[in-house]
């Protein structure tokens, strides 16, 4: 039997997916060559899907709950419907981490793309107060759209948000009234400039934006506040003439936090105590690395100075 595609939603409630799931099947013209579309809906939103269109691009619409979304529930409908393709939409308060599980879904049919969406005017809020409920939605998603944009969103900082829990991701913004914004994302400091001075607020904005984009900074100078990785021995050391600054940074809470450092070659490395801190002045040069598993942002010192620990050693991204 072929494999049926699943194309997996997810995203806290009203964020967009029942409207995204129509708009890329009627739309985006995604069901012309298909006979048959399973559409599973876990929960209820403001958005109802219009059922007369759907019949049209041979759609079928079923609403499951909690104690019916399993195994044997999700057999019987492929059975019932022989789907060419099926669309979950998730529900935002559950964690999705069971349906990457394997045995969750029928043999035959494979999760090919999830995607993920959230309502910018209220991401900020929820991140706040509902942190980890948000992490869940957004951490397994290949595609992050943030939707109801409008000029004043901080996209740069969005990005970052998603990024400090799930690096891969790509990540799109979408206008009030439908159309993409793809304009750059605007970063708190200026990348025209052929030396960037980093500050420990922006360290993991430009951290992200480096190693997705090592190009831009290729040929620049950075300077930032960085505690150094350098063991002398055991399992960690590092090969000579290399260190690791960075800063430890708190992506979705106190058990969450994690170092965020980039490879630096530096001949005298052994000078450099290992957690130490360090003014570092370096110059960035795009190049392969074993460690980036291609290429990638290397740091080349133009100067080191000791600097003191500083009153909050973490740095943040949102």
């Amino acid at each position: 039997m072929a494999e049926v595609p699943v194309y997996f939603f997810t995203g806290f409630m009203d964020s967009g997916k029942t409207s995204l799931i129509q708009q890329t099947l009627i739309q985006n013209g995604f069901a012309e060559d298909l006979d048959s579309i399973l559409i599973i809906s876990l929960e209820d939103g403001d958005e109802e899907y219009d059922l007369a269109e759907m019949d049209k691009i041979h759609a079928k619409v079923v609403n499951l709950g909690e104690d019916t979304f399993n195994l044997d529930s999700l057999e019987k409908l492929d059975k019932e419907y022989l789907p060419d393709s099926v669309f979950i939409e998730y529900n935002g308060t559950w964690d999705p981490e069971k349906v990457y599980e394997e045995g969750f879904l029928p043999k035959d049919w494979m999760i090919v793309q999830s995607l993920a969406t959230v309502d910018a005017t209220t991401f900020d809020m929820y991140l706040l107060n509902m942190r980890q409920m948000m992490v869940n939605q957004l951490k397994k998603a290949e595609v992050v759209i943030f939707n109801r944009c409008t000029d004043d969103t901080p996209r740069a900082k969005f990005r970052t948000g998603i990024k400090a829990f799930n690096r891969p991701a790509q990540i799109a913004y979408e206008r009030e009234d439908g159309t993409i914004d793809d304009r750059p994302d605007e970063l708190p400091f200026d990348i025209s400039k052929d030396e960037i001075e980093i500050s420990d607020s922006d360290y993991a904005i430009w951290f992200t934006d480096v190693m997705d984009n090592p190009k831009k900074y290729d040929g620049k100078i950075v300077s930032f506040l960085a505690l150094v990785y350098n063991p002398k021995d055991g399992d960690g050391k590092l090969k000579s003439g290399t260190i690791v600054p960075g800063r430890f940074a708190m992506t979705c809470c106190v058990e969450d936090i994690t170092f965020l450092g980039l490879k630096c070659k530096y001949k005298d490395s052994d000078k450099i105590g290992h957690k130490s801190w360090i003014h570092l002045r370096a110059k960035v040069k795009n190049e392969f690395s074993r460690e980036y598993k291609g290429k990638g942002p290397v740091l080349y010192p133009v100067s080191i100075e000791e600097a003191d620990k500083p009153e909050d050693e973490l740095v943040y991204f949102n």
